[in-house]
């Protein structure tokens, strides 16, 4: 795919602006990142940023239906809620772009509050959180780990929230208050990605956005969570097919210099079949039936995780010491240079082939611009290029301690 070339320009509102222009496709993108997740709630109201992403369907001042002119449109659109971010999208034909500002502006003026679409949307989430949450085999892995985890950062709570109760008791003026503090111009960033042309873009974001009050800026007081100096353990009994293990460690956040460091050493232990541990520990010795290792990639100093699914007649003391000598190997061996080269080639490639959708362009630029600068889209892989064995080596030698982990044991019920 190569360099993905933008213009940028900024309403006086304060709403950030980027033009990506691509001649190759009939269709065009629009795509609202606002800079709010659920790390931005009350700890005792939480689930917010996440109600609404349902809530923002919901009908606004002047369109009673979101869905209904954009299907008349040909469009499709969605979104998705994380610890930092919400974001919104929609593509349809080119032709038809004007349709998505309408839309989108709209309901940034000004949301249809009424009592029947938030208890509709309450529902919803709800019914959520107990299928994808408390009713599935591990489903609240997360809410168990994250607070094991975490003692003082709000990423100790999952973006469904805490516990259903903090939605079913939130009320019309919390929530309109929610909406007025995150869900303004100053606090967003649109791409418009497609066969378009800056001025063109520029007018309609005048015609349709230039408007709505800009809002303030949240200034964010976050926390910071302290540097773990014991290992954690949390052992619990479910209904589930087989013992499970989760260990956490706390690692550096996506804007640090270590990040592609972390993000690679998870590759080499645990990204797909050719990793060692699905090699050594599922395929030659059997002690689990599947495992991974993955970081979470958000924002603020986050968590790099070993989940894996025991084999039938393996004892958790096997599983947790067959891991640990894993670790042990990353902590005093360097990676060789076939592995290293091998994890750099996948990432370059996983990322080549995300920027051949049009839409994944449109959000990368959108984050990375959140993140400071959209420029840093096309400079991101240099940051996993740059990185040696060495670093890789200092990293695992200095954090895959038992000082640093939080341990989750899932023991099978009966």
């Amino acid at each position: 795919m190569g360099r993905i070339d933008f213009e940028k320009f900024t309403l006086d509102n304060g709403l950030k602006d980027i033009v990506h222009k691509d001649t190759s496709t009939p269709l065009a993108c629009l795509n609202i990142m606002y800079d709010v997740g659920s790390r931005d709630e009350d700890p005792n109201r939480t689930g917010f940023a996440h109600l609404f992403e349902h809530l923002m369907f919901g009908g606004s001042a002047n369109i009673p239906s979101y869905d209904s002119p954009l299907q008349i449109a040909g469009g499709q659109n969605n979104a998705f809620t994380s610890t930092d971010i919400t974001n919104y999208y929609i593509t349809l034909p080119v032709e038809n772009l004007e349709t998505a500002f309408w839309l989108e502006s709209d309901r940034m003026l000004n949301l249809a509050f009424t009592d029947k679409s938030l208890e509709v949307q309450r529902s919803v989430v709800i019914e959520e959180f107990r299928q994808r949450y408390l009713n599935q085999p591990y489903g609240d892995a997360w809410l168990l780990m994250r607070p094991l985890a975490f003692s003082t950062h709000p990423y100790q709570w999952a973006t469904i929230g805490k516990e259903e109760k903090h939605i079913e008791e939130a009320t019309m003026d919390m929530v309109k208050a929610f909406y007025a503090k995150h869900y303004r111009p100053k606090n967003a960033v649109m791409v418009v990605a497609g066969n378009v042309e800056l001025e063109q873009i520029r007018l309609l974001a005048e015609k349709w956005f230039a408007p709505i009050v800009k809002g303030e800026k949240v200034e964010r007081k976050l926390p910071k969570e302290p540097t773990q100096k014991k290992a954690k353990r949390l052992e619990v009994e479910r209904p589930v097919p087989l013992d499970a293990i989760y260990i956490s460690f706390h690692m550096c956040g996506k804007e640090d210099a270590d990040y592609a460091g972390w993000d690679l050493l998870s590759d080499v232990l645990g990204h797909g079949d050719s990793s060692r541990l699905h090699q050594r520990l599922v395929k030659e010795n059997r002690i689990f039936t599947s495992i991974s290792a993955f970081v979470m990639g958000e924002r603020d100093p986050s968590l790099f995780t070993i989940a894996g699914h025991l084999s039938q007649g393996i004892t958790v003391e096997e599983a947790e010491k067959a891991i640990w000598a894993e670790i042990e190997l990353l902590r005093t061996e360097s990676v060789a240079d076939i592995e290293l080269e091998k994890v750099k080639n996948q990432v370059e490639s996983t990322h080549e082939f995300s920027e051949m959708n049009i839409l994944n362009r449109a959000i990368g630029l959108a984050y990375h611009e959140l993140l400071g600068d959209a420029e840093m889209v096309n400079t991101e892989i240099d940051n996993y290029r740059k990185v040696t064995k060495t670093d890789m080596l200092n990293l695992a030698k200095q954090h895959l301690v038992p000082t640093n982990s939080s341990t989750l044991i899932y023991k099978r019920q009966g």
